[in-house]
């Protein structure tokens, strides 16, 4: 159960952590352009979303990559009266995550093997499979987190990166894991999608032994490059914006 819960906690961090990116690249760029350079991203989670809608029995009205209004967030109506109550929010919050995850799967398989074998070289910079029980263990955990960036910035100025493919490959991973932020109006949906999607993984991997091995051997590398990614792109913004106020101090002082 120890790796579940941390599966769970983690999918809970890429969410928070890409509507976090998401926020703040809104507020210091015109929402509009920020959607515009996440289209590829959008694309795979508006997919997601639309084929969620389907599944859960509603019809999808009125959905678009980007919206005319000067977000140009994607848009999608959600239906007045939900087929499946409970079901339906969980499954349309939890598809444009496995969407996106599956096709930074595809893509770091395809384009990105190089940086991503750097990654998951050691098992010191991957995530902890377990979540802390004491003080220290917390401390750990965040010191690792540090390890993990590192390991990931290491591997990308090791990586071939004058090549197309290489950059194709952060291009795609950046769009990806930014659009792992739940859609508007349907947070609650997500984060009860991970925890389900949590459950029903435990469910299948006591019957199929191979399902536990796919997780800790082949998703884990793809879950925590994810994180790693999300977390320096949090970190950049906070920078970045940090001096951007500090500039507007300065020139107001004046």
């Amino acid at each position: 159960m120890a790796l579940y819960a941390a599966l769970t906690f983690w999918l809970v961090v890429i969410m928070f952590s890409a509507w976090g990116v998401h926020q703040m690249w809104s507020s210091l760029v015109k929402p509009r352009v920020v959607n515009s350079v996440l289209l590829p991203g959008t694309l795979v989670a508006q997919l997601g979303h639309v084929l969620g809608l389907l599944l859960s029995g509603n019809s999808v009205q009125n959905t678009s990559l980007m919206g005319d209004d000067e977000k140009g967030e994607p848009k999608s109506d959600t239906p007045d009266k939900e087929r499946l109550p409970i079901v339906g929010p969980i499954l349309v919050g939890l598809l444009p995550l496995v969407a996106c995850g599956a096709c930074l799967y595809i893509a770091a398989r395809m384009l990105g093997g190089s940086v991503l074998g750097d990654v998951a070289a050691g098992t010191a910079t991957q995530l902890p499979q377990a979540l802390p029980t004491t003080i220290a263990g917390v401390w750990e955990l965040l010191r690792g987190s540090v390890n993990l960036l590192e390991a990931m910035l290491n591997a990308i100025w090791n990586s071939d990166l004058p090549n197309w493919p290489t950059v194709l490959f952060l291009y795609l991973a950046v769009c990806l894991t930014v659009r792992m932020a739940p859609f508007e109006g349907n947070q609650r949906g997500a984060i009860g999608a991970v925890f389900l999607a949590a459950i029903v993984i435990s469910v299948l991997a006591s019957f199929i032994p191979s399902a536990r091995d796919f997780i800790e051997n082949s998703s884990w590398p793809i879950l925590s490059f994810a994180v790693a990614m999300l977390l320096f792109l949090l970190l950049i913004s906070l920078l970045v914006r940090g001096v951007i106020g500090f500039i507007k101090i300065l020139a107001n002082s004046r």
